[in-house]
């Protein structure tokens, strides 16, 4: 990854945290809202998930031997 995409994603980041912090203050009705930068954690969290995951279903699914089609 070059130098400007982390620099983008600290901003991203950034700006997010700053949504949260503004926008969901008072929005308190989960326990989960009362985690700082919760919904950064769990995005990220998700996107690894759906890379191992897909990653795995490629390997188990798509991915044929080399000799598949000369049997």
């Amino acid at each position: 990854m070059k130098k400007w995409h982390w620099i983008a994603l600290g901003i991203v980041f950034l700006i997010s945290l700053i949504l949260e912090f503004t926008f969901l203050a008072d929005y308190d009705s989960h326990w989960w809202n009362h985690i700082p930068a919760f919904y950064a954690i769990w995005g990220f969290v998700g996107c690894v998930a759906i890379i191992y995951i897909s990653k795995w279903l490629g390997k188990f699914f798509i991915l044929s031997d080399e000799d598949y089609y000369d049997r």
